[in-house]
């Protein structure tokens, strides 16, 4: 049986170890993880939501404090239309986050960033542009679009000089979807440099309804590969979400697949911006404990663990801080939400809201547990130690199991107690 390593990614001239580690938000998918990925020569991604918040954690600036500062005047009101973000603040957010770690970039791989249109921001195209564009202008090696259809997203950027330069890939999860955002950009004579195929096993938000269960990934993929064959499109395919050996990828890449995307192993990495008390959670989670559910405010599902402090946590809207999900008039289901569970029950001082959560906040704070479907193997990876902790594993050796393993088989690490003697 062959193993990753002997396919190769390839944008032009230049060829990657077919491994891309997914981009998962608000500083899980850290520079760090992206860098070993870039390192060991595949693509890892950084994420930009919520990245004032990034920034001043990781720089010192204090973009949200001032702007929780600027519309504090605004806290107990429900229309959140006055709450904007400074497209200057964004923009260096973004710079910093961005070229930072491309200064940091070591060997031969490559950076992108994972870019959300589903962060409407309370200016949807406005927002949306600074952040694709302060990217670039960070030098970032690609750009994935995420999160909802990007219809406009390449119009947006079409003029700016590395529109051509940088690799501009697209997260889909049917052909259609992908028909779509290829009829709507032909206008900009600009085809994508890779098509991401998330299937629905991944982690976090899903491209598919509460019947996802109904859909396979292999099935999608072949079904785009036979379209871009007949269409005389050549452009790279990368199938994600349930890929968790490197024989699942293997089979994969001999169906035609450029290359694969994973992110659930690396979670549980070092490297990985998770809490570390999140992280045994994680290990610790049996495949009941995984669930989807509707209570993002974004409108899709979400995977995540049962147990995540997110669910039924009433705290108040934070937009006057946050705010990355309110629409183009300043409307977020969660605050409807919220809104209701106050008129039910005037003076209770503390709320339970079910049906949504505070999304920004919850994801802030490490408290929104999103998790592929296949979590619950992640205590199979590594060591129980003798407190009933799992040993937490580096990105190189997950990447590298990926790379080299065969016949469905996955190397566990070295024991830190085999270390310390």
């Amino acid at each position: 049986m062959k193993c990753v390593d002997d396919f190769r990614l390839r944008f032009g001239r230049t060829e990657l170890v077919p491994i891309m580690v997914g981009g998962m938000g608000v500083d899980i998918s850290t520079a760090e993880l992206a860098l070993e990925a870039a390192r060991l020569g595949g693509v890892g991604h950084i994420s930009d939501a919520l990245v004032p918040a990034v920034s001043d954690e990781r720089f010192k600036t204090r973009f949200v404090k001032e702007k929780a500062k600027l519309y504090k005047f605004n806290v107990t009101n429900s229309d959140k239309s006055q709450v904007h973000f400074d497209l200057g603040h964004l923009a260096e957010a973004t710079r910093n986050h961005v070229g930072k770690t491309m200064e940091a970039k070591r060997g031969t791989g490559m950076v992108f960033v994972n870019c959300m249109e589903k962060l409407t921001m309370n200016a949807p195209r406005e927002t949306l542009r600074v952040r694709l564009s302060s990217a670039l202008d960070a030098g970032i090696d690609g750009i994935t679009l995420s999160a909802g259809l990007h219809l406009g997203s390449f119009a947006l950027i079409e003029d700016h000089p590395r529109f051509r330069d940088a690799q501009l890939g697209i997260i889909v999860s049917s052909l259609r979807a992908l028909q779509l955002f290829l009829r709507k950009n032909a206008r900009v004579n600009r085809l994508p440099d890779f098509i991401v195929v998330e299937g629905p096993l991944a982690g976090g938000h899903l491209g598919f309804g509460m019947d996802w269960a109904r859909y396979d990934l292999r099935t999608i993929v072949n079904e785009i590969l036979a379209y871009l064959k007949a269409e005389h499109l050549d452009i790279p395919v990368i199938p994600a979400g349930g890929i968790f050996t490197g024989s699942d990828a293997v089979s994969f890449l001999e169906e035609g697949a450029a290359a694969i995307q994973v992110a659930t192993r690396f979670t549980v990495t070092h490297e990985c911006g998770l809490p570390e008390k999140v992280q045994q959670e994680y290990f610790k989670a049996s495949e009941s404990d995984i669930e989807v559910n509707t209570i993002s405010p974004t409108g899709y599902p979400m995977r995540m663990l049962k147990n995540s402090p997110a669910i039924g946590d009433g705290i108040r809207p934070n937009c006057e801080a946050y705010g990355y999900l309110l629409d183009g008039n300043g409307n977020c289901a969660y605050i409807t939400s919220y809104n209701r569970e106050v008129a039910l029950h005037p003076g209770a001082k503390k709320l339970s809201v079910m049906d949504k959560t505070c999304l920004c906040t919850q994801m802030r704070n490490f408290k929104c547990w999103t998790c592929g479907q296949l979590t619950y193997r992640l205590k199979d990876t590594t060591n129980k130690q003798a407190d009933g902790t799992y040993q937490l594993l580096s990105a190189e050796h997950v990447f590298h199991d990926y790379q080299y393993s065969r016949d469905y088989k996955i190397a566990l690490p070295e024991s830190i107690l085999a270390l310390a003697s």
